[in-house]
């Protein structure tokens, strides 16, 4: 048969019409995210202004998140490099998901706006905007509101002089209650509307440090800019930073309407509520706008264009930029005989673990789940059952094999076995029935905590300290773990912590010091700020986790318990306020009563302070830590302020870092 093929240059346009055909498609909630770049002014690489703008991204997540509005504010540095940010969530969303979506827009928006001074980013659950200058409440101006439409412009057909009239009745009550929403400056609603849409939904929000007055002009320039432009669309919205309004003809926030209209009567169409005149411009300043404008039609010859230069970039940017820079272990042939040695069958441990039964499972691990079992010699395992699912997996799973089975140490778990067949993947660890730390430590309900007295807690500190000792320093592999936190500690019988999750963790060479890489991966909260922001990562920011975890043993909060009525900073704020105050012993966890000795509580928590220094060559290493916890002679250095230190007043933040550029 023959073939035929298409010109060269029919196959290239008819490529370039697809790929044009889905830029020019309408942009739903997941086409976000929309960057506007500032035109100002702009920053250099390794600036003081980048170190800055760094440290808010390792700050201003967490509090927006751990805020009862989702929202914070914060200043870092000094003028004329000074950074002041702001981060809102959507009223109606949750606090995970308000972090996962910070994270990511301080991830997105310095390469959207790369260098620029002034930018801001626009997510479905979040926006985040940063700055050199201060944008005061209330200053309704702001950059660029951006206006978006669904749907290619898909109008209402059936009464569009009542949908225009009902929509505009929607909205301004649904400012009206979001300006008078105290807490959160955030309303939603809905009202009947027929049969081809039978309901309208809206939303409004302000930033929750605007006054009722201030949110309702704001909300009401926005309005009054836009509403009418939009005519009988079917859904619409105005992004900015201080407040923003949408609605649609589907639903599409959490919760039930805080706003609900009745059904219109069949009379002539109502006038459209009147609203303030759109504010002017501020600041004189100019601003790129990536987001599509859909309410354009973009030119095919330009989307095209755009198309092939984007082609042309992917094919021309260097491999190397995706690599990771760190050093990989690699198992040479006395570790695959090791790892023979230790296969099991995949139907002694199906017997084992009841066919993997849900009622002997564990928890949930990075890439799977972890079972109970019993061998049938009695001995009691945990078998981690990697997901046939994760691709991402398959890596860690054998870096973790490759390394555990040479790693011995009583605070180390114990690899007992391991299964690679019938597409199973599967790690077998020694069963250790206090699970993890975590679970204890945190736990305020069952009373679970009351078995963590000072004695048992001293010795998982030191016990933890002594297992990165030999990772750090004692094995034949210099390992960092890199993903240090109270649920890797795990517990036996007797308490006895032991590292696990060696899923993350590398191998440095014995001279090597830092190694860099382009994905970083852990905990957010135990990170270290040079690992968090740029990747460096070597056993001076294992020491950082070790810190943090410290400090949670030693008060019992966790490290990302954000703002709570009785503390007006996180743990490391809190801990250093009291520190410097001479009133380290106050923050000892209530659970252990009075029975522990003050000199080891303020041993412990000064060990933890050295440990999360913002410069990495500041921290002890695991040697020294365990000298430290093994005698009262020694003279230790004074600490310098924690790498993250925020002071909070209402919604707004203030960081400082020691850390150096």
């Amino acid at each position: 048969m023959a073939r035929h093929h298409l010109p060269l240059a029919v196959a290239a346009a008819f490529a370039f019409a697809v790929a044009a055909a889905a830029l020019l498609a309408p942009r739903a909630a997941s086409a976000y995210p929309w960057p506007v770049c500032g035109d100002s002014s702009s920053f250099k690489p390794n600036s003081t202004f980048q170190a800055n703008l760094d440290l808010l991204a390792a700050t201003l997540p967490r509090n927006a998140s751990a805020s009862p509005s989702l929202y914070a504010t914060v200043v870092a540095g000094a003028v004329p490099e000074q950074v002041w940010a702001m981060a809102l969530c959507r009223g109606d969303t949750n606090a995970t998901s308000c972090l996962s979506c910070l994270a990511q827009a301080f991830r997105d928006l310095p390469n959207d706006c790369t260098y620029d001074k002034d930018a801001t980013i626009y997510y479905d659950p979040c926006t985040l905007h940063y700055s050199d200058v201060h944008t005061l409440p209330g200053d309704d101006t702001g950059p660029a509101l951006n206006t978006y439409t669904v749907n290619n412009n898909a109008n209402v057909t059936s009464d569009p002089a009542r949908f225009v009239s009902l929509l505009a009745a929607l909205v301004n009550a649904t400012a009206e209650r979001a300006a008078n929403d105290s807490a959160r400056r955030f309303a939603t609603g809905e009202a009947d509307f027929d049969r081809e849409f039978p309901k309208v939904y809206a939303l409004a929000q302000c930033v929750p440090d605007l006054t009722a007055a201030q949110c309702r002009k704001c909300l009401a320039g926005i309005v009054a800019r836009n509403l009418r432009g939009f005519q009988s669309n079917i859904g619409g919205r105005v992004l900015g930073i201080n407040c923003t309004y949408r609605y649609e003809t589907a639903p599409f926030f959490n919760g039930p309407a805080t706003v609900r209209l009745a059904t219109p009567g069949s009379g002539a169409p109502a006038p459209v509520p009147a609203v303030l005149p759109a504010a002017a411009g501020g600041g004189g300043r100019k601003y790129r706008v990536f987001g599509v404008v859909l309410a354009v039609v973009l030119p095919t010859l330009a989307a095209l264009n755009l198309v092939f230069c984007f082609c042309f970039w992917r094919r021309r940017r260097p491999v190397a930029q995706t690599k990771q820079s760190y050093p990989v272990y690699s198992a040479e042939a006395e570790d695959m005989e090791t790892v023979e040695s230790m296969m099991i069958d995949v139907s002694t441990l199906r017997a084992a673990t009841g066919d993997f039964d849900e009622s002997n499972k564990l928890g949930e691990g990075g890439f799977g789940a972890v079972y109970k079992g019993v061998l049938p010699d009695g001995d009691e395992i945990a078998v981690k059952r990697l997901s046939r699912s994760s691709t991402q997996g398959v890596e860690e799973l054998k870096n973790e094999l490759a390394l555990v089975a040479k790693l011995k140490h009583k605070n180390l778990v114990r690899l007992v076995g391991v299964c690679l067949e019938q597409q199973e993947r599967l790690l077998v660890y020694e069963f250790v029935p206090n699970r993890s730390l975590d679970l204890i430590l945190f736990d305020s309900e069952n009373g679970k905590r009351e078995q963590l007295n000072w004695e048992r807690r001293y010795k998982i500190i030191n016990g933890i300290a002594r297992g990165l000792q030999y990772l750090h320093e004692d094995s034949q592999l210099k390992v960092v773990h890199r993903d240090l936190k109270a649920s890797n500690i795990l517990l036996d019988a007797n308490m006895n912590p032991k590292i696990s999750d060696f899923g993350l963790a590398r191998i440095f060479g014995r001279d090597q010091t830092q190694a860099v890489t382009n994905r970083v991966v852990g905990t957010y909260g135990y990170m270290a700020p040079e690992y968090l922001m740029r990747g460096n990562y070597s056993v001076k920011s294992d020491a950082f986790s070790f810190g943090v975890m410290v400090l949670e043993i030693v008060t019992g909060r966790k490290n990302n318990d954000g703002y709570d009525s009785q503390n007006s900073g996180d743990l490391l704020t809190t801990v250093w306020e009291h520190w410097e105050a001479g009133t380290a012993t106050e923050l000892v966890d209530p659970s252990i009563g009075g029975s522990f000795r003050e000199g080891d509580v303020l041993r412990c928590i000064h060990i933890g302070l050295l440990c999360v220094q913002g410069d990495p060559a500041s921290r002890p290493v695991m040697s020294s830590v365990v000298m430290m916890l093994g005698t009262d002679t020694v003279t230790f250095q004074a600490p310098s302020k924690p790498a993250f230190f925020a002071r909070k007043s209402g919604t707004n933040t203030t960081v400082s870092t020691d850390l150096s550029v």
